[in-house]
């Protein structure tokens, strides 16, 4: 999947590494990215790497986190 370069406004997509950057892919995705995108993360990172990130992300918005964690939950 090509990463949009409006969910990644300060750097160049095609400079993402899906593995070594997966923390600030998934804050990106989960609060700025369209349906397609998320169910391409959900495909791509394991949930425990999701619960993770949100559990300790400092740039999600409230409303997103909230959304997640519930939504995560086992």
């Amino acid at each position: 999947m090509t990463l949009r370069q409006v969910l990644f406004w300060d750097t160049n997509p095609k400079n993402i590494d899906l593995k070594k950057h997966s923390h600030y892919i998934i804050e990106r995705v989960l609060d700025f990215g369209r349906d397609n995108e998320v169910r391409w993360l959900w495909k791509t990172y394991k949930k425990s790497l999701l619960r993770k990130v949100v559990a300790r992300s400092r740039c999600l918005r409230p409303d997103t986190k909230i959304l997640w964690t519930a939504l995560l939950k086992k």
